[in-house]
């Protein structure tokens, strides 16, 4: 595996990489790492809500999930 070395790097990025790696338990280095992996690795197909929805096998009539017509409460003035 190779190695990078990035120079220059502002401080407020070092102390923002810092925080960020501290609230998920990890190094600044497994962080730095985890980042350049989200933004440059292979990208993961997502799956839309939509497609979900159309994937759903058709099961039931309408008629099957129809809920009674809510009229509220009986209430005393």
């Amino acid at each position: 595996m190779g190695q990078l070395i990035v120079r220059n790097v502002e401080d407020e990025i070092i102390q923002a990489l810092k925080m960020r790696a501290a609230q998920k338990r990890r190094s600044a280095e497994a962080e730095h790492r985890e980042i350049l992996r989200e933004a440059l690795g292979p990208r993961r197909t997502r799956r839309t809500l939509k497609d979900m929805l159309l994937d759903m096998p058709s099961v039931g009539d309408d008629a099957d999930f129809e809920r009674p017509r809510d009229l509220g409460r009986e209430t005393r003035l």
